[in-house]
């Protein structure tokens, strides 16, 4: 058995999944978060896995030993909610997050329901911490 980890940027095109999103308003909102992620990073929006749109990357060695790449940040339209990929995670942020709006987390997704729950200007703020914490920590 591999502790490979299965989710890896590939070449998939990320426009030909978004325009497969069925749910109207969700496509929508990740053509938003699409453009938002890519100003903020300066990267190319890339597929990770089959149905995580990520920007940048990062290479981590735990100290078990067990090492790999993965995204700066990046979503994923799931069917539930739009899904934020926050490396960084919440803690850090209490701040931003109280005046945020509509939410919930994970240890590092942020789940909105509607881009329009939440202040944009606010998501940005978040994003844009994280991925300079991400980068403080993970220098290339």
């Amino acid at each position: 058995m591999t502790n490979e980890l299965k989710t890896k940027k590939n070449d998939a095109s990320v426009t030909e999944f978004l325009e497969a999103v069925e749910n109207e308003d969700r496509r929508s909102d990740s053509y938003d978060v699409l453009k938002i992620m890519e100003e903020i990073t300066g990267e190319p929006a890339k597929m990770w896995g089959p149905s995580i749109v990520g920007f940048g990357s990062y290479h981590y060695v735990y100290s078990s030993g067990k090492e790999g790449d993965w995204m700066v940040t990046g979503f994923s339209p799931r069917k539930q909610a739009m899904t934020l990929h926050i490396m960084a995670g919440f803690d850090r942020y209490d701040e931003l997050m109280a005046q945020l709006g509509k939410f919930t987390t994970g240890k590092s997704c942020l789940y909105l329901k509607r881009l329009s729950d939440v202040d944009e200007s606010v998501l940005r703020e978040l994003i844009t911490a994280s991925c300079d914490h991400m980068k403080t920590l993970y220098p290339v």
